[in-house]
């Protein structure tokens, strides 16, 4: 009794419902000098179809010169053009049958009532309705969403195409409109009524021509691009009707709505329609011309919601191999669900080489030359994403083919226009490149750093060179630095080792330069020949590298232990916590560094 009940109810609500909403979207006709067709004179038969649900329309109206297009609303959420036309009404009911003829001068309509009296059971276990619905037992409906890990998941094509999925011009890679308001649209679909339900959370993505059209200038409100289309705020949840009707062959679903209803992206669904490419349990995959511009066909891939993908899974690890320091990256276990893949494997070793395989169970290996703690990322591309994996390969002595390779002469590290042998970076302040605020002698260079603290006492821009590089004092001890300021401003610069992490503060070694000109290019030297290790000159520690009065002639420290540089203005725990404080430096360069060669220069 339950679910006569519930058909009962169905049916009841069904008839209720009147299908006269028009959709918020209209053709245009082109100006012309055409008249307008004269509504007395326009007419269409209705005829009984192939049952006793299916009805046959047709144009019967003269030939009028100047038509452009014949188009029916069948009044069950449907909209058809062309001269002839199938309509389906599955449920008993009164129907406004609606055709519109449209000239190059103008338009006119003309309108039949239908009335129908039998009940098409079949929709209540037809797959394609239980699918998009949940069937009659899923009273809250079935929600979809855009499957944004899928390949494809938007797309668009050429609509001349016979064949055309919308595919072909454009395919969107997984997720590539990520923090924009496509991905958390949902879709619910209710077969009781036909209803169907929109909710953007407030935000929806339209394409450009979409937040431009003064039909819904009261509608999609605030537009900002983001990712080449725009974001729009609109107020949602909205409801309207939907259907399914099958012509030439091909499913078509037809959503009428007061305001916009659209999978993710709205691009201005023509007659707001999708025609259904595939329909199961959990995949809706969906094509439609756009009103707006007529050349092109998009495309739609949707998930349901509660539906969660079967993932690829694997392990990886990382091991050490038979040569000596070798390591081997391998990826194992592997579980690959029916349509998905492992696509491509990326070994990043950490010492600058990085290599792919394109089959996953290859083995990967690398050998390191120099000692060092190297951090290792894999990364494995699937069919749905990047999954990374990160390790660390420890390297306790140089390899026996190393050849340490050493410059006496200064090396230039970074001059933010060409060179960088690694970033740099800011550390509780702000440094970022910009233009030279003179390009004068010494210093022609197009583009520098600019640093600036607020309030920060040891705030530093920093360089950390990669795993296995080191800064080599034995042979030359200063470094050099381009730097543009205020007269009096002080700029230290420091080493540390930062292999002791949290500690490396207690590895360093500092010295301080006074800047002698106001804004005007100056060379800031730094002779670390008899700088002593931070603290060490007092006489006292509480950590275990030993006290150092000289880091350049002291082999524990002068190679294969600093590894950053870190420059700060005015740090003191007084006056340098205090204020804004600011200058511009370019040209950073010193001694060689250990494990690059010859080839880096």
């Amino acid at each position: 009794m339950k679910n006569k009940r519930y058909f009962g109810l169905i049916w009841i609500s069904m008839l209720a419902i009147l299908f006269a909403c028009e959709p918020y979207m209209d053709d245009k006709p082109d100006a012309g000098i055409v008249p307008a067709p004269d509504a007395s004179t326009l007419d269409f038969s209705i005829a009984p179809g192939d049952d006793a649900y299916h009805y046959n329309l047709e144009y019967l109206s003269p030939q009028i010169n100047g038509i452009k297009t014949v188009s029916f609303n069948l009044g069950n959420n449907s909209k058809v053009t062309g001269e002839e036309a199938v309509g389906y009404y599955p449920l008993p009911g009164d129907y406004t049958i609606t055709m519109t003829v449209k000239t190059n001068g103008g338009e006119a309509s003309v309108s039949k009532s239908l009335t129908t009296t039998e009940t098409d059971y079949s929709i209540f276990t037809d797959p394609k309705y239980v699918f998009l619905t949940g069937g009659v037992d899923d009273l809250d409906g079935k929600t979809w969403v855009v499957d944004a890990e899928t390949k494809g998941h938007f797309g668009v094509g050429d609509a001349n195409l016979a064949d055309g999925v919308g595919l072909d011009w454009w395919s969107a890679d997984p997720f590539v409109k990520e923090g924009t308001g496509a991905y958390d649209d949902e879709l619910t679909f209710y077969l009781n009524g036909f209803e169907i339900k929109y909710d953007n959370k407030g935000v929806s993505y339209v394409k450009g021509y979409m937040k431009d059209d003064p039909a819904l200038a009261n509608v999609y409100l605030n537009p900002r691009q983001n990712k080449d289309d725009y974001d729009v705020d609109y107020d949602t949840p909205v409801t309207g009707t939907w259907s399914i009707t099958e012509r030439n062959g091909k499913l078509y679903l037809g959503i009428n709505s007061e305001t916009p209803i659209a999978p993710g992206l709205d691009v201005g669904a023509l007659n707001n329609e999708y025609e259904i490419l595939n329909i199961s349990e959990n995949y809706l995959e969906l094509a439609c011309f756009s009103a707006y511009e007529n050349w092109t066909k998009w495309h739609f891939f949707l998930r349901n919601k509660e539906y969660e993908k079967p993932k690829v899974t694997f392990d990886v690890a990382l091991d050490a191999g038979t040569e000596i320091n070798e390591y081997q990256v391998s990826v194992s276990n592997a579980d690959i669900p029916a349509g998905q893949s492992i696509d491509k494997v990326t070994v990043d070793f950490g010492d600058g080489t990085v290599k792919e395989t394109m089959s996953y169970t290859d083995v990967v290996s690398n050998v390191y030359m120099r000692k060092g703690t190297y951090p290792v990322k894999v990364t494995v591309t699937t069919s749905v994403g990047d999954e990374e994996s990160t390790f660390s390969a420890v390297i306790a002595e140089n390899h026996p083919d190393y050849v340490p390779f050493l410059l006496a002469e200064q090396v230039l590290y970074v001059d933010f226009t060409e060179v960088q042998l690694a970033p740099v970076s800011g550390e509780d302040c702000d440094v970022f490149v910009t233009d030279n605020p003179s390009r004068i002698y010494p210093n022609k260079s197009s583009k520098v750093a600019f640093y600036s603290k607020t309030d920060q006492a040891w705030a530093n821009a920093n360089m950390q060179l990669p795993a296995g590089y080191r800064f080599d004092l034995r042979q030359a001890h200063t470094f050099k630095l381009m730097v543009y300021g205020k007269a009096g401003d002080e700029v230290l610069l420091k080493l540390e080792n930062t292999d002791k992490g949290g500690d490396a503060w207690q590895t360093g070694t500092e010295l301080r330069y006074t800047i002698q000109q106001d804004e005007a290019w100056e060379i800031a030297e730094f002779n670390f020949e008899g700088a002593a290790v931070q603290a060490g000159a007092e006489g006292w520690k509480w950590w275990s590298d030993p006290v150092s009065y000289d880091v350049a002639n002291d082999d524990y420290y002068n190679h294969d232990f600093y590894n950053i540089i870190r420059i700060m203005l005015n740090a003191n725990e007084s006056g340098g916590n205090v204020g804004t404080h600011e200058f511009y430096f370019d040209e950073l360069a010193g001694p060689h560094v250990e494990g690059l060669k010859s080839a880096s220069f």
